[in-house]
């Protein structure tokens, strides 16, 4: 029996200024998003597009969801398969193709790159293996239409 989860968010521009959308450059693409009892994240358009560069822009959040995702999911199998897990960092990339003329842009691949440091108990072999089913597992993963890769590294400590 499957379970539904509801998350929620606010998502509120702030770029209105003093025109609005009176033109292409009367605004800023600045907006805020708030989601009950966490704190705000600051987001903006990607600077390509008229955004600021100091605020988050939609498609580093969404590359860095799938990183987060894929990562919990990964501790967790790693967890319950006897594989101590003392360090990990990923290098995440997400690679978009904006399209041709009048097409929206779409992500061609996100490419997940972790550096996991394991105990010299551990079965490296095991834990590289489990990049699979994180992947498989994966909620956000799961909701893309373009594939997730994992060039992962494994070190014993």
């Amino acid at each position: 029996m499957s379970k539904e989860h509801h998350y929620h968010s606010r998502v509120t521009w702030t770029g209105a200024g003093d025109e609005g959308t009176k033109n292409y450059k009367s605004y800023t693409r600045n907006y805020d998003i708030d989601m009950e009892g966490k704190a705000k994240i600051l987001g903006s358009s990607d600077p390509n597009f008229r955004g600021d560069p100091a605020r988050h822009n939609p498609e580093d959040i969404l590359v860095g969801a799938t990183s987060a995702c894929h990562m919990l999911w990964y501790l967790h199998l790693c967890a319950v398969n006897g594989i101590v897990v003392t360090e990990y960092t990923d290098a995440a990339e997400g690679i978009m193709d904006e399209g041709g003329e009048g097409e929206g842009g779409h992500f061609t691949k996100i490419i997940l790159r972790p550096s996991i440091t394991i105990t010299a108990e551990s079965d490296a072999e095991k834990a590289m293996s489990l990049h699979h089913v994180a992947n498989e597992k994966c909620f956000i993963a799961n909701s893309l239409k373009c594939p997730v890769e994992h060039e992962a590294t494994i070190t014993k400590e």
